[in-house]
């Protein structure tokens, strides 16, 4: 994957940069006669909905006709698309997109065409920023090929949006209900596979807190925001999204049942097991598989008792479009967005973050994004369980230098007179362990998490209600019930979770942040040679050092 900005500086040190004299001339030559043999097809799409100041355009030209279908639940497709970019009235910018799996047919050759043709050799997909061009070669799979997704909504978008003074982000919408009625809307920030879906699609009433069945959770998206400032000064976003593109493996009736109802029909499975009687199957989605009868996602006989390697590929897909979700937010559509109240970052961590706290303000929440970091899955390249820094989730998504990146969501809060109008940044982790368990129930209890940040939200940066204060931000006052609802947590369904397990859960122990700042602070020295990070985020990451210090100095025994 390639950025392919007019200089090295401006794509900075996270992008793979190439000259994009140089890159033009390869992918020219590699396209020449590329689509030999298959069908062309061309793509008009929007990203957004209909009649927004948010929505852009594109038209993709592909050889795949899974490409095509993806692209059809996905996006806004079709005539009605090209009518509004052949309208002289709307005079709409479009984003030209260029995909060919690089697997042309040869004439008069009888051999069946491959099941799934892409190039052996070469796969390259490449972005030019300031022309606002995305060319894909090679791979016939997901991002890599579905090039609306995070080719245009995030890499060129993240470009595009610099520009513009706005911001496309690697994030689910949901809004929140509380049993008064009170709505409020959040975004959340996760890398893949750590639980983003479960969190956009969580279905309150499966809680056992005593007022769960008051609350209602609804989705907007799972993956993508795209984020404008109002003239109220609220953030409003929206998902330029129009369906799901989500991982199988872990999926179920007992993870996400309005997932499992999301896709009962008319989606389009990627990589999964196939039953004996023609269904789909993955890990997670059943206690036990099938067993007989079973074909893996590689095509050979699978047995439960004599495989190796799991039926379905660890980063197997649903494809679904977003209007069967039984839980879609009636404001979906809303071509003004959302008015966004809280910011969730989150990362898979098995040690130091405890289970939720909320940053001191905005420059303290910007610092706290950029230093994102959790322990890498399938869906991310490189060994699994690695703890791998991944600011704002946008590490592989962000189209230009991101030291100007972390400088554009600094600029949000620089509006004094609106400050107040900001959203409340928290930083979340399901997935804390001890003696290898995670000790958080998660899925359906997370609503507890959320009321806690609900309740936030209204309070003013410096307000310790209901919270203690940490060197790392505010933690919920989790003996207080009334502060953080620990109803119907102990014991029962939950017998392995206890009042002790609670405070492991919340426990922040400065020796242990200190150990990260290390990592942060060589993050923030890759960028030297390019673009510095801004200043203010060096003096975030030398008061959160003194915090802890302090905390560390005030334990030692006289």
């Amino acid at each position: 994957t390639f950025i392919c900005s007019e200089s090295k500086t401006a794509a900075g040190p996270t992008n793979n940069w190439e000259d994009p004299e140089k890159m033009h001339i390869k992918m020219e030559n590699l396209f020449a006669s590329s689509m030999r043999g298959r069908t062309m097809y061309v793509v008009p799409f929007a990203m957004g909905p209909a009649n927004s100041p948010f929505t852009q355009y594109g038209v993709q030209v592909t050889d795949s006709p899974y490409v095509v279908c993806s692209m059809r639940i996905m996006t806004r497709m079709g005539q009605n698309v090209l009518d509004e970019l052949q309208n002289e009235e709307n005079n709409h910018n479009w984003v030209p997109c260029v995909h060919s799996v690089g697997a042309p047919l040869a004439p008069n050759d009888d051999t069946p065409d491959s099941p799934w043709p892409c190039n052996s050799k070469d796969k390259y997909i490449v972005h030019f920023p300031e022309e606002r061009r995305i060319w894909s070669y090679g791979s016939g799979y997901g991002g890599n090929a579905i090039l609306g997704k995070k080719c245009l909504a995030l890499r060129v978008g993240s470009f595009i949006a610099h520009d513009e003074g706005w911001l496309a982000e690697h994030m689910l919408i949901i809004g929140v209900t509380n049993p008064m009625g009170e709505k409020k809307y959040f975004l959340g920030c996760f890398p893949s596979a750590c639980g983003k879906t479960n969190l956009a699609m969580l279905e309150a009433s499966l809680c056992q807190m005593e007022d769960a069945k008051g609350w209602k959770i609804e989705c907007l998206g799972d993956d993508i925001a795209w984020i404008r400032k109002g003239q109220d000064g609220r953030l409003y976003a929206v998902n330029p999204e129009n369906g799901f593109f989500g991982v199988a493996p872990g999926t179920s009736f007992e993870s996400n049942r309005n997932a499992m109802k999301t896709i009962e029909k008319n989606t389009l499975f990627t990589n999964v097991a196939v039953t004996e009687t023609g269904d789909v199957w993955w890990e997670g989605m059943t206690k036990e598989p099938p067993q007989e009868g079973m074909v893996s996602w590689n095509r050979h006989e699978w047995a439960p008792a004599s495989s190796l390697s799991p039926a379905a590929h660890p980063n197997a897909r649903f494809c679904v479009d977003i209007h069967q979700c039984p839980v879609l937010d009636k404001e979906f559509s809303n071509p003004n967005g959302v008015p966004i109240s809280g910011i969730l970052f989150g990362g898979r961590r098995s040690t130091t973050v405890p289970l939720i706290y909320q940053c001191f303000n905005w420059n303290h929440g910007v610092f706290t994004g950029s230093t994102m970091s959790s322990e890498t899955t399938a869906a991310a390249a490189g060994l699994r369980g690695v703890l791998r820094l991944d600011p704002f989730s946008m590490r592989p998504f962000c189209g230009y230098n991101m030291a100007q990146y972390f400088d554009h969501w600094l600029s949000f809060g620089k509006d004094n007179k609106q400050y107040d109008k900001l959203p409340k940044m928290f930083m979340v982790n399901w997935f804390r362990k001890v003696g290898g368990k995670i000790l958080w129930p998660g899925f359906s209890e997370n609503l507890r998490v959320i009321k806690w940040c609900f309740d936030r939200c209204d309070k003013s940066d410096n307000d310790e209600q209901g919270a203690l204060t940490t060197p790392i931000g505010y933690i919920p006052d989790y003996k207080d019930p009334k502060a953080f609802d620990t109803s119907n947590l102990f014991g029962g369904q939950f017998k392995s979770l206890d009042e002790h397990g609670l405070e492991k859960i919340f426990n922040v122990d400065s020796r242990e942040f200190l150990k990260d700042l290390t990592m942060y602070s060589e993050f923030y020295k890759s960028f030297n040679d390019t673009k510095k990070i801004p200043k203010t985020l060096q003096d975030e990451l030398e008061k959160l050092k003194e915090r802890l210090n302090m905390e560390i100095n005030q334990m030692k025994p006289l």
